[in-house]
């Protein structure tokens, strides 16, 4: 006997759960060595700190969903790790100084507001964790830039500068690229190494579960647009646009969002076109030295306009026949 069904007629073996739990895999070399850095630099309070705000903020994520569901009598869907996914993508993106009450408030955020209301997982407009974070840097812009503690000894404002804010500001070159890629030096949890994010993407594209055509375009043209819109070709300075900041989490980890991406594959060019011209220009002419989220969460709302006029073309159908 045949059995006749609907599309799709193959299936992969990866299930939502697997895709997530290797996200989640993915990103703990970068929050292990976050929770080192912080320890290194302002001593074992805000290492412990560190691996607190991962924890409150991926149980809020949890919480969070857990308790929609309830109140709304959907099934449960703790299990598909998304919103363990998304609380770490938001805890890798706080300091290490800001408050547990705030970390957890944009745990709820991401979950409640971006991502259940608009329908729950593959109904969301935009990023959860990026929309939480934007949220949280707009309502506490003070705390969410905090990334040298109060207590630590006297900083001067030359030295507490992070490496983006030191390189717009007052056009500083002094930190070495080694220790940019290494990741010694104050920043977000997560951002900071490039060595242990690169070791979570090479993981993921073993597992098959990133296409480099969002973050390569990406990468590439933000590069392009940097050198041009400084007027230079100094590859120091390429470098230290690349490594310092979020450019590399947010191009691997964030603009690989499946459900906040172009499924389509010249899509997915035009969306990485997108994000490096608008990361060069937000950190060129903004007045804040970073960019890759707003560029992210802004792209995110392109994506349906994007797979609109980039969709293959139905076999049968001739130009002009539509």
């Amino acid at each position: 006997m045949y059995n006749v069904s609907s599309s799709p007629h193959v299936k992969a073996k990866m299930t939502t759960q697997m895709i997530m739990r290797d996200v989640v895999l993915a990103m703990i070399p970068a929050a292990l060595f976050g929770i080192y850095n912080n320890y290194s630099l302002f001593g074992m309070k805000y290492g412990i700190r560190s691996l607190m705000l991962i924890l409150v903020t991926v149980a809020s994520c949890m919480l969070s969903e857990w308790i929609f569901n309830k109140i709304t009598k959907r099934e449960n869907s703790l299990f598909d790790f998304s919103a363990v996914v998304t609380g770490m993508i938001l805890a890798l993106n706080l300091p290490c100084t800001l408050p547990y009450w705030k970390a957890a408030l944009g745990g709820f955020f991401a979950i409640i507001i971006v991502k259940q209301l608009f329908g729950g997982l593959g109904q969301n407009f935009m990023n959860p964790a990026l929309g939480a974070r934007c949220f949280l840097a707009l309502s506490f812009a003070a705390d969410m830039t905090a990334f040298f503690p109060k207590d630590v000894a006297e900083i001067d404002a030359v030295s507490s500068a992070t490496p983006l804010t030191a390189l717009k500001n007052a056009g500083d070159t002094t930190i070495s690229i080694t220790k940019l890629f290494l990741g010694n030096y104050a920043g977000t949890i997560g951002e900071t190494s490039v060595l242990a994010l690169l070791i979570g993407v090479l993981y993921l594209v073993v597992r098959k579960i990133i296409d480099l055509r969002i973050p390569l375009t990406y990468i590439g043209v933000f590069a392009v647009c940097i050198l041009c819109f400084n007027k230079t070709t100094d590859v120091q300075f390429l470098l230290r646009h690349i490594f310092g900041g979020g450019l590399v989490f947010g191009a691997f980890f964030m603009a690989t969002d499946y459900t906040t991406s172009p499924i389509t594959k010249k899509g997915r060019y035009i969306f990485g076109i997108c994000l490096g011209v608008l990361t060069a220009i937000f950190r060129t002419f903004g007045a804040n030295a970073e960019g890759v989220s707003f560029a992210i969460i802004f792209c995110n709302l392109l994506v349906p306009l994007i797979e609109k006029y980039t969709i293959p073309r139905a076999f049968g159908i001739v130009k002009g026949e539509e």
